[in-house]
């Protein structure tokens, strides 16, 4: 999920430099969606690991 984030990150900051702003606003949301997602389960995941 995090490879996907930055993925979209590089996808924003590319369609940025080209001027396509639209797209570059779209990329960047998916990214951070994508990125706290990463996180909100990361810290589940450790949270659970510890409880075993």
């Amino acid at each position: 999920m995090l490879h996907y984030t930055v993925v979209f990150f590089i996808i924003a900051i590319i369609a940025a430099v080209f001027g396509f702003g639209g797209i570059a606003a779209g990329a960047t949301e998916i990214a951070k969606i994508l990125f706290f997602v990463f996180l909100i389960v990361t810290i589940i995941s450790f949270i659970i690991g510890r409880k075993r």
